[in-house]
C-alpha cells in the first residue's frame, strides 16, 4: 500500500457489506446482480444516477459469434488483428468463447435486441469485423436498452444502492487486504457527505477517463477516478498509453469541449463513405476493408487528410441511405445531427476523431483480480489484456459482461464476509488541485498526447503536468497555504492529473507506433522491443515506476511489488512533499 490518500474529511457514516460495486454500467450492475443472487450482501455505489454511466451512451452494440457460420475462433482472429500484437490471447479466447452465452443471459435479464423477420437477433457489422456479429437494440440505442434492463433488474432485486457518490479511496485491513472504500455523497439523500462502505471485496467498474482530453465521447463523470484510486492503493495499471480516438465524432467547431455526439461505426457498417470537402473517398486503397478498417487506422487516415487539406474535419456521407433508413436504423444519431443544424439525409456529416475508449487500465487476471488482494476491476477501468493496443469495435460491452460474471464467480467461491476492521490511518494526504485546472489539463493532453504524438509533444506535456503537480505541493508548503477546498470538482481534477501523468509517462516510454498510439517521430511498429506491456505503479514516495512485461501475455497477477516484469524498470520522480 502507498498510504497516499485524497484530502478529505474523515468518514461520518458507514455501511457494512460483503461486496461493494463501484459503478453502474454493464460491468458493475452485472457483477452486482450475480453477487446478490448468490446471497452476498451487495452495495452498488455510483457517481451519478444508476442509469447515467457510459453504457447508456453506447450506440454500437455487443459483438458475439451469434450468427450462422460465425465462430468464436473468427471473432478471436479479428480481435487479435485489431489489437496490433498486444492482446493477451488467453484473455481474448475467454471473451469470445464465453461471450455468446453471456449475451443470452443478458437477454434473460430483460434486454431486448433488434430481431430479423424470422425472430433471430439482427446482426450488424462494424470496423475490423469480417462478419456481421453486432447485436443492436433500438437501432443505435443499444447501451440505453442494456442500461434499462439492468437497472430494472437491480431495483427489482432491491439491491442497496448509493447514487450521486464519488468514491475517494480504498480502505485496507492490517494485512493490506481490501476492507472497503471511502466515498462522498453529493446532495440530499439517505447519506450525505463523506462516509465509508466496509466490505472485504471491492469491484471497481468506474468506466473510462475520456475527460482528460478537451473533446471526448465520454460523459462528464468519466474522470479516471477508478484508475487513480487503484494507483493510490498500490495497484498496477497497464497500457494507459493506448487511448482509442473514435474516428467519426460529430464536429461541433474548433472551440467545442467536453462530451461530443458520436456517429456510430454502424453507420459505416451499413455503407456510409468517408469523403473530403470535394466528395472524394480517401479510405479506398488505404486498407482492404476501406471505411471498415480498425478504428486506429481510420482515425489516422482522417487526421492525415485534415493535415493535408489544412482543415479541422472530414465528412461522412450517407445521403444514399434515404430518410426511411436513417429514421429506422439510426434515430438517435439523426436527432443529434439535426439538433446541431445538420441533416444527414441531405448533406454529409462533418466528423473528426475524439477520445473514446481506454484500452488500458487497472491490470487484472482472468478473474478480474488486481494486485491488491480483495480489489477487483472490470469494464473500461480494467486492463484484462483483451484489447491490446486498439479495441475492436463493440467488444467493450461484451468484456463488461464476461469478466463481471467471472469476478462474481470468484467472489462467491471465496465467500468473503464483512467483519475485517479497516486500518484508518491518516497519512499526509495529496494536496488538491483547484477545479479551474481541469481545462488546463485537458488542453495539455489534447495538444501533447492526442491522436498524433511525438517525443517533443510528450516532453512538453510531461513538463506542464509536472508544473501543475509541483505547484500544488508548493502551495501546500507555503507559510500561508492557499489550498483547494476538498470537494467533488477538486477531487476529480486531482484524479485527472494523476492518470494524465501516467498516460504521458507510458507514451514517452513507448518509442514506436502501435494501434492507437501514434508516434509521428517513431512511425514504425517495433515488435522486437515493444511487443510488450508497460506496467506502472505509484510508489509510497509518490514516484511512478514503469516496467515492461516479458511478452504480450500478461502472466499471473501477483501482489503489488512482486517482480513479474522484465528489467529493472524506469522511475519517473515526482516532487517530494515540502
Amino acid at each position: 500500500m502507498t498510504g497516499i490518500r485524497l484530502t478529505a474529511p474523515a468518514p461520518g457514516w458507514s455501511i457494512d457489506a460483503d461486496v461493494v460495486v463501484v459503478g453502474s454500467g454493464v460491468a458493475g450492475l452485472t457483477a452486482a446482480l450475480r453477487c446478490a443472487a448468490a446471497g452476498l450482501a451487495t452495495v452498488v455505489v455510483t457517481k451519478a444516477r444508476l442509469d447515467d454511466g457510459s453504457t447508456r451512451w453506447a450506440q454500437g452494440g455487443v459483438a458475439a459469434a451469434l450468427g450462422e457460420g460465425d465462430t468464436p475462433e473468427q471473432h478471436l482472429d479479428d480481435t487479435l488483428v485489431a489489437g496490433a500484437g498486444l492482446c493477451d490471447a488467453e484473455a481474448v479466447r475467454t471473451l469470445v468463447t464465453e461471450g455468446p452465452d453471456a449475451v443470452r443471459r443478458l437477454i434473460g435479464t430483460g434486454a431486448h435486441f433488434d430481431t430479423a423477420d424470422d425472430g433471430t437477433i439482427a446482426l450488424g457489422r462494424e470496423g475490423g469485423h469480417h462478419r456481421r456479429r453486432i447485436a443492436h437494440a433500438g437501432g443505435d440505442a443499444t447501451g440505453a436498452e442494456i442500461s434499462r434492463a439492468l437497472v430494472e433488474a437491480v431495483r427489482e432485486a432491491a439491491l442497496h444502492t448509493v447514487e450521486n457518490a464519488l468514491v475517494l479511496d480504498l480502505l485496507t485491513d492490517e494485512e493490506g487486504r481490501t476492507a472497503g472504500v471511502t466515498l462522498h455523497v453529493m446532495g440530499e439523500g439517505q447519506h450525505d457527505g463523506v462516509g465509508a462502505v466496509n466490505a472485504p471485496a471491492v469491484i471497481l467498474a468506474t468506466g473510462g477517463m475520456g475527460q482528460v482530453f478537451s473533446a471526448t465521447t465520454n460523459p462528464p463523470v468519466a474522470t479516471g477516478d477508478g484508475v487513480a484510486l487503484a494507483l493510490r492503493a498500490g495497484a498496477e495499471v497497464s497500457d494507459l498509453e493506448f487511448v482509442q480516438f473514435h474516428p467519426t465524432v460529430l464536429f461541433l467547431g474548433s472551440g467545442a469541449e467536453g462530451q461530443q455526439p458520436l456517429v456510430s461505426e454502424a453507420v459505416r457498417g451499413e455503407g456510409a463513405h468517408l469523403v473530403d470537402a470535394h466528395g472524394t473517398r480517401f479510405m479506398l486503397g488505404q486498407h482492404e476493408m476501406a471505411e471498415l478498417a480498425p478504428r486506429d487506422i481510420v482515425a489516422k487516415a482522417i487526421t492525415r487528410q485534415m493535415q493535408l487539406h489544412g482543415t479541422e474535419h472530414m465528412y461522412l456521407d450517407a445521403r444514399h441511405f434515404g430518410a426511411e433508413m436513417w429514421e429506422q436504423h439510426f434515430p438517435t444519431i439523426l436527432a443529434a445531427c439535426r439538433a446541431h443544424g445538420i441533416d444527414p439525409v441531405t448533406e454529409p456529416i462533418p466528423v473528426a476523431p475524439a477520445a473514446h475508449h481506454a484500452s488500458g487500465g487497472i491490470r487484472t487476471d482472468l478473474r478480474g483480480r488486481t494486485t491488491v488482494p480483495g480489489l477487483y476491476a472490470c469494464g473500461e477501468v480494467a486492463c484484462t489484456g483483451v484489447h491490446g493496443a486498439n479495441r475492436l469495435a463493440s467488444n467493450s460491452l461484451l468484456e463488461g459482461l464476461v469478466f463481471a460474471e467471472r469476478i462474481a464467480a470468484d467472489i462467491v467461491a471465496d465467500r468473503p464476509r464483512a467483519g475485517a476492521e479497516a486500518v484508518v490511518d491518516r497519512p499526509a494526504p495529496s494536496p488538491l488541485l483547484p477545479p479551474e485546472a481541469r481545462s488546463t489539463i485537458q488542453r495539455i493532453m489534447t495538444r501533447g498526447a492526442g491522436v498524433v504524438r511525438s517525443a517533443d509533444s510528450l516532453a512538453r506535456a510531461a513538463e506542464e503536468l509536472e508544473d501543475l503537480h509541483r505547484s500544488a505541493f508548493l502551495k501546500a508548503g507555503a507559510a500561508e497555504p492557499k489550498l483547494a477546498e476538498p470537494g467533488v470538482e477538486a477531487w476529480e481534477v486531482t484524479n485527472l492529473l494523476l492518470v494524465s501523468r501516467v498516460l504521458v509517462a507510458a507514451a514517452r516510454q513507448r518509442e514506436e507506433t502501435r494501434g492507437c498510439h501514434w508516434r509521428e517521430d517513431r512511425p514504425e511498429r517495433d515488435d522486437e522491443n515493444w511487443r510488450r506491456h508497460l506496467v506502472v505503479r505509484l510508489t509510497p514516495d509518490r514516484q511512478l515506476t514503469l516496467r515492461r512485461t516479458d511478452t504480450e501475455a500478461f502472466g499471473p497477477v501477483r501482489p503489488a511489488g512482486a517482480a513479474d516484469c522484465a528489467g529493472a524498470g524506469t522511475t519517473h520522480p515526482t516532487p517530494e512533499e515540502p
